[in-house]
């Protein structure tokens, strides 16, 4: 059996999430030796913090300068110093870690190709595997040195391609999510789940006669906003709404005092059932980052993309416009009225879930990790075949 090196950074959770899903996906199919390493913690731990500090006020209080940023380095190409020097960080490490651990296959979730330098450097063949994270394509992702892409969209593959790399390594599979997105679950029932807004008597059964909206608020924190938001779609008999705040505990406490009585409201801190939410909901609001977009799609989620951060944000947003499966919005009321007028119109409705169904990638951990295993198993038959010969 192959050992696996999956490279990540923690720049947001969710390349990590993409690394669990392949992680557990291999571990089903008896590959134990997997190492998860995110490269910069551990070869640059002062960097990495420093980093991940500069990029999270940057995303948050200057986002255009992070926008014009992403996308005027979209076009990186290998060998620009640029793309050299940052695909050179961390090398020195992660040569200690190959050593050590003399890995088969290495996968990047994260843009950090550090491996075809250091390939290069030691002599050493190792398949590279490249997972793209997002539904938009950024410079950093592409090498030739790379032996397969896995990639969202059709649209994905084609720009891939017009960039040099051929056709054949580059598969078009979905983005790998855990398998409990993929789990069928009867609408209505969330046993155990529903704690927080409500009596301790309460069963925990949504109304099955009721439209329910996801409202994934941790990331917005603007509590007028999010009670606005609320108080509109709550003044609709026909809507009940499930807010999750994350660890925004200002924004938990100040919801359920002001409208934790609701009997149409279920709040939520800090969740690990996210999919159990997504599953028992008709559309969902949240920020477009690519792994929480392709969990949605699994769930047949409408998608209201709430003020986007320019950058990959931004651009995750307009594909998904444009196929007709999301809307940008701006404004709670913009928001509100477009959930509302979505939710009312089974006509539309309906044709938005065959473009889901259109886009959406079931079981792409599964894909992607079948993929990698009958191409490690060719490379060994020919390193066989070739030993033979000699």
């Amino acid at each position: 059996m192959p050992r696996i090196i999956i490279l990540f950074a923690s720049y947001g959770d969710g390349h990590y999430r993409a690394s669990q899903a392949i992680e557990a996906c291999l571990q089903a199919k008896g590959i134990s030796e997997v190492i998860l390493l995110d490269l910069m913690a551990k070869s640059h731990p002062l960097l990495n913090e420093f980093t991940k500090f500069v990029y999270m006020h940057s995303y948050k209080s200057l986002s255009s300068v992070y926008g014009w940023l992403y996308n005027s380095t979209k076009e990186l190409q290998p060998g620009d110093p640029l793309h050299s020097l940052l695909h050179s960080l961390g090398i020195r490490k992660l040569h200690q870690i190959i050593e050590q651990f003399e890995p088969d296959i290495v996968i990047h979730t994260f843009p950090q190709l550090t491996m075809p330098k250091l390939l290069k450097k030691t002599g050493k063949s190792i398949p590279l595997i490249n997972i793209i994270t997002d539904f938009d394509l950024h410079g950093r992702w592409i090498h030739p040195d790379v032996d397969r892409y896995y990639v969202a969209t059709d649209d994905l593959k084609l720009q891939i391609e017009s960039r040099g790399i051929p056709a054949e390594h580059i598969q078009v599979t979905g983005i790998p999510i855990r398998s409990s997105f993929s789990e069928d679950m009867q609408h209505s029932s969330l046993p155990d789940l529903f704690d927080t807004a409500h009596n301790t008597e309460d069963t925990g059964y949504l109304n099955s006669g009721k439209r329910t909206v996801l409202l994934m608020a941790g990331a917005y924190g603007v509590m007028q906003d999010i009670l606005n938001i609320c108080e509109r779609l709550l003044h609709e008999e026909n809507i009940q709404v499930i807010v999750v705040c994350g660890r925004n505990t200002g924004l938990y406490n100040g919801l359920r005092a002001a409208m934790g009585s609701h009997p149409d409201l279920y709040i939520y801190g800090y969740v690990t059932h996210v999919a159990t939410l997504m599953r028992a909901s008709d559309c969902i609001v949240t920020k477009p980052g690519g792994l929480t977009l392709a969990e949605a799609l699994e769930c047949r989620l409408p998608m209201f993309l709430y003020r986007p951060v320019p950058g990959q944000e931004l651009n995750n947003a307009k594909y998904l416009q444009e196929k007709g499966v999301a809307h940008i919005t701006n404004s709670h009321r913009q928001l509100t009225e477009e959930i509302l007028s979505l939710l009312h119109d089974e006509d539309q409705l309906s044709l938005v879930l065959r473009k889901i169904d259109e886009l959406r990638k079931p079981k792409a951990a599964e894909l992607i990790v079948d993929d990698i295993l009958n191409f490690w198993h060719e490379i060994t038959i020919r390193q066989g075949e070739y030993s033979v010969i000699l």
